[in-house]
């Protein structure tokens, strides 16, 4: 399944002749982008403000990261309230997510956020932040980075260390949201998530984690699927745990799942005589029967030097450390 154009993760004189032809429209878009910060005017919101942001488009960790962030401020003592843009749903908020709403409604990340602390859902930014101020000691901005209506206290920028960049071109003839060097001067710190060099030489903070998984079932032989960001990393790690990929499936990021594309998992699965395997993120967005039979993998966010990070985040939006 075509999930990315080829030549956002290619070098090579083809891939720069696709993306060359694309360029006017990158070039459209950027200035689209810095005219909008241009003209904006960031207020802040009645609470400190963490944001988790990335440069690129896709998934890199941001949520798994948000909720490492929020249990380290819980072990501190502090309140926190997810705020999210509640992608793939369809309130336009400020609402709360509650156990009634549906990934359909609210999105599926805002679903998993809310398991472990109240979050507020809205596609106007500085309007859900200021509802998920209410009560908090602090606002968990889970995305956010090149939004320009709300003052970030500390903004960290999660950054993919085996694909940092892509072919290191601007959407659409690349992968990513603004220049790396940019995303990078406008963020507190850098956390590369995995091995690998930082993408350019920032004067920031850097910090480091890892994606794990805690799968439900033991190592055995399994069709893998998902609808994530980055769906190898997701493969890779089953992999890692002693996982036996028959087959792996890659939908488009927050895919909304038709009956008839689970009975084809299901057939697949059936044929292969392996379980069938999904994230987390997944699963919420599937109801009923649909949950039937398939098993979760958790992905977990494993941050280095945890007492280091947490004491510069609480530096940052002036509580004590």
């Amino acid at each position: 399944m075509k999930l990315e154009p080829w030549f956002w993760h290619e070098k090579s004189l083809a891939a720069n002749a696709a993306a060359f032809a694309l360029s006017p429209a990158a070039l459209l878009y950027d200035i689209g982008q810095q005219a909008r910060a241009a003209a904006a005017r960031p207020r802040k919101i009645g609470a400190p403000v963490i944001c988790i942001g990335n440069a690129t488009l896709g998934g890199v960790g941001k949520t798994p990261f948000a909720l490492a962030l929020n249990r380290l401020l819980k072990e501190r003592g502090i309140t926190a309230h997810f705020q999210s843009r509640g992608h793939g749903g369809t309130l336009r908020g400020p609402v709360r997510v509650d156990p009634q709403h549906g990934a359909a409604e609210v999105g599926d990340e805002a679903l998993l956020l809310a398991r472990e602390a109240a979050t507020f859902v809205a596609k106007n930014r500085r309007r859900g932040a200021a509802a998920a101020a209410a009560g908090a000691d602090v606002v968990i901005m889970d995305d956010g980075l090149q939004n320009p209506t709300v003052v970030k206290d500390c903004a960290f920028l999660l950054v993919d260390a085996a694909d940092p960049s892509g072919n290191g071109r601007v959407f659409p003839t690349g992968p990513l949201r603004e220049p790396m060097a940019r995303a990078c001067r406008r963020a507190d710190a850098v956390v590369l998530i995995g091995d690998g060099a930082p993408p350019v030489a920032a004067a920031k903070p850097l910090f480091r984690a890892h994606t794990t998984i805690e799968p439900q079932i033991a190592p055995q032989a399994v069709v893998a699927f998902c609808g994530i960001g980055r769906p190898e990393r997701f493969f890779s790690a089953l992999e890692a745990h002693g996982f036996h990929l028959l087959d792996r499936i890659a939908f488009p990021d927050h895919h909304a799942f038709a009956l008839s594309e689970l009975a084809m998992l299901r057939a697949k699965a059936k044929r292969a005589k392996a379980a069938l395997i999904t994230t987390e993120k997944d699963i919420v967005r599937l109801t009923g029967e649909a949950r039937e039979g398939v098993a979760v993998a958790v992905l977990r966010m494993r941050i280095e030097e945890e007492d280091r990070l947490i004491d510069f985040a609480l530096s940052k939006i002036g509580a004590p450390i």
